[in-house]
C-alpha cells in the first residue's frame, strides 16, 4: 500500500498519463475514419502517431524520477557513527552534485567533490557522550582516531549505497504501480530507477575530486572561519581538531557536577540570589552547553554577560545567539568591542534578554543592574582606535547614570561594562561592577569601596584559540548575593581546561573580612 507522498504523486502523474492515453485514443479514432473527398489521409498517420510514444516515454521518466526521489526522501537515510560523532548520511537529487556537511550549530561546508545528479548530505547530529568519554579516559586511542573515522565513513557509504538502491527501486516501483496499475510497467520503472542510480554512481566515481576538501564553501557561522583560523587547509585540519576536543569539554562539565556537591566553607542559603557571570564567549558553541549546565546545577537567578559574545559582529553570526532563549534564566548583556550594533539589535528581540547601554538600568531576578556598551568596535578597521580615553569617558557616563539612580531613590546593585578601564570610573557609585575583555580574572576592591570583578573567557578564547600554542581555559563565576541587602557574600570561580586539556576546578572565595582566616577552597580534577 503506497504511503501518502506516493498517493499525491500518483494522482498528478496519473492525470498526465491518462491525458496522453486519451489523446492517443482520439488519434486512433481519427485515423479509422474514411477520408473526405479532397483530403490527403496519407498525412494523418504520420502526424498523429509521432507524439504517442514520446508522451508515454516522458510519463515513464517522470514516474521513475519522482518515485526514486520519494524513495530517497522516505527511507534513503543511514545513521552511522563516525568516531565520537553520530551522523546521518543521505543522497539527494541535485543538478550539480557535490557534498554538503551540516555541523550544527556552526553552519555547513559544501565541497565540489563530484559531478553527478545526486548530492551527498552528511548531518553531524551530536557527540556521543559514551564514546567521547572513552576517548578522554584512554588518550592513546586518539592516535588511531583518523583510521577509525576513515573506516566508519567507508562503512557508512556502503550502507548508504545499499539503502539508496533499495529506496529508489521501491519508490519507483510503488509509484509505477499506483500510476499504471500494471506490474510490468511498475517493474520497468524500478529497473530504470536502479539504472539511473548506477549511472549516477559511475559519474560520481569518474569525476571524484579528493582535493575539494581543501577548497570548501562555508555558510552560517563558518563563513567567518577563514579570517578566524587561517587558510583553507588549516581550517579543515583545525576544525576536525575542534570537533574532537569538544568531547573533552563535555566530560569536564560532568566532572563539574561532582565538584560542586562537596564545596566547603560557605553554604548559601536557599534564598540567596545567584548570578552567573560570563564574558568573552567569542563564538564558541560549547559555551552554551556549559552555561546551561551551570544554570541548572546552581539554580541561577540571572546571567550577566559582559560582552564580546561575537568575533566580527556580522549579521551572519546572529544565529549563534539563538540558544540564549533556552538557557533557563534572564540574560543581561552589554556590548563588547567585538559586538556590533547589529548584534545588539538582534538580542533586543529576545524576551529573556535585557540589553544595557548608555547607563540604562533594569530590575531583574531581584537585582537592579545598569550597564554601558563598549564605545569601540574594533573589527571595523575604517574607524580610528580611540584607546583607553574613550573607555574612561564611557565609564564616566555610566558613573553619572548611577549617581542619578541613587538620587532618584533607585540605587543600582551591579554595574556592567566590557572594559575594566571603564569599570574603574564607577568606583564609589555602586557596590559591585563586572567587566571582561582581558581574558583573565581580576578581583579588586577599589579605593572608594566598589568591588571590580573581571571575568576570563567563557569561550576559552573562541575559535581563534585554535591558533594559540597553549589552550586558553574556559572561565565563569557564580556570585552569591544577600537577597535583603543585595551585597556580595561569596563567589565560586569555575575553570575548565581548554582545547586538549581535561581539567576542571571550582574555587570558593569570600570577600575580605567576611570570615577571618578564610582562604579559597579549590577542587581540581585531572
Amino acid at each position: 500500500m503506497p504511503c501518502d507522498p506516493f498517493r499525491a504523486a500518483a494522482a498528478v502523474l496519473a492525470g498526465v498519463t491518462s491525458a496522453a492515453d486519451a489523446a492517443a485514443r482520439a488519434l486512433r479514432r481519427h485515423r479509422s475514419r474514411p477520408a473526405a473527398p479532397g483530403n490527403t489521409p496519407a498525412l494523418a498517420p504520420s502526424l498523429g502517431s509521432a507524439p504517442h510514444p514520446y508522451a508515454r516515454a516522458l510519463g515513464l521518466v517522470a514516474v521513475v524520477v519522482f518515485g526514486a526521489w520519494l524513495g530517497l526522501l522516505i527511507v534513503g537515510s543511514v545513521r552511522t557513527p563516525v568516531g565520537p560523532m553520530d551522523t546521518t548520511m543521505t543522497l539527494r537529487p541535485s543538478l550539480t552534485g557535490g557534498t554538503k556537511i551540516n555541523v550544527a550549530p556552526l553552519g555547513a561546508l559544501e565541497l565540489d567533490s563530484h559531478i553527478a545528479p545526486v548530492r551527498l548530505d552528511v548531518d553531524v547530529d551530536r557527540l556521543d557522550p559514551v564514546r567521547s568519554e572513552a576517548l578522554v579516559q584512554h588518550p592513546e586511542r586518539l592516535s588511531g582516531l583518523q583510521q577509525e573515522v576513515t573506516e566508519d565513513v567507508s562503512t557508512g557509504a556502503r550502507d548508504l549505497a545499499l539503502r539508496s538502491c533499495t529506496a529508489v527501486v521501491s519508490g519507483a516501483t510503488a509509484l509505477g504501480l499506483a500510476v499504471y496499475r500494471r506490474p510490468r510497467r511498475a517493474l520497468a520503472a524500478g529497473g530504470l530507477a536502479l539504472a539511473l542510480l548506477a549511472a549516477s554512481g559511475v559519474s560520481a566515481y569518474a569525476t571524484w575530486n579528493p582535493k575539494s576538501v581543501l577548497e570548501p564553501k562555508f555558510s552560517g557561522l563558518l563563513s567567518s572561519a577563514p579570517s578566524v583560523v587561517g587558510d583553507a587547509r588549516s581550517i579543515v585540519t583545525d576544525f576536525d581538531v575542534y570537533q574532537r576536543e569538544l568531547a573533552r569539554l563535555v566530560t569536564n562539565v560532568t566532572k563539574l557536577y561532582d565538584a560542586t556537591s562537596t564545596l566547603p566553607v560557605y553554604r548559601p542559603d536557599p534564598a540567596t540570589l545567584r548570578v552567573l557571570h560570563v564574558s568573552d564567549i567569542h563564538l564558541n558553541p560549547a559555551s552554551w552547553q556549559i552555561i546551561g549546565s551551570l544554570v541548572r546545577q546552581y539554580d541561577i537567578d540571572v546571567i550577566i554577560d559582559s560582552g564580546d559574545t561575537m568575533d566580527h559582529g556580522s549579521a551572519v553570526e546572529n544565529g549563534f545567539l539563538d540558544p540564549i532563549r533556552d538557557l533557563g534564566a534572564p540574560y543581561v548583556w552589554v556590548r563588547g568591542n567585538h559586538d556590533s550594533r547589529i548584534t545588539q539589535m538582534y538580542l533586543e528581540r529576545f524576551k529573556n534578554v535585557h540589553v544595557l547601554d548608555d547607563g540604562r538600568a533594569v530590575d531583574v531576578g531581584g537585582l537592579r543592574v545598569a550597564g554601558m556598551g563598549d564605545p569601540q568596535f574594533t573589527p571595523d578597521r575604517s574607524l580610528p582606535d580611540q584607546g583607553a580615553a574613550a573607555e574612561r569617558m564611557a565609564g564616566m557616563r555610566l558613573a553619572s547614570a548611577l549617581r542619578a539612580q541613587e538620587q532618584a531613590g533607585t540605587p543600582v546593585d551591579i554595574a556592567v561594562t566590557h572594559e575594566p578601564d571603564a569599570a574603574r570610573e564607577t568606583d564609589g557609585t555602586v557596590p559591585l561592577v563586572l567587566a571582561g575583555h582581558v581574558h583573565h580574572r581580576q578581583n579588586e576592591l577599589m579605593r572608594f569601596g566598589t568591588r571590580l570583578k573581571v571575568e576570563g573567557s567563557t569561550g576559552g578564547g573562541g575559535l581563534r584559540a585554535l591558533q594559540n600554542k597553549k589552550p586558553e581555559k574556559v572561565r565563569a563565576s557564580v556570585l552569591y548575593l544577600d537577597r535583603t541587602t543585595r551585597r556580595l557574600q561569596a563567589w565560586d570561580e569555575i575553570t575548565l581546561g581548554g582545547l586538549g586539556l581535561t581539567t576542571a576546578e571550582v574555587s570558593r572565595h569570600l570577600p575580605e573580612g567576611k570570615q577571618p582566616g578564610a582562604t579559597p577552597s579549590p577542587i581540581r580534577f585531572g
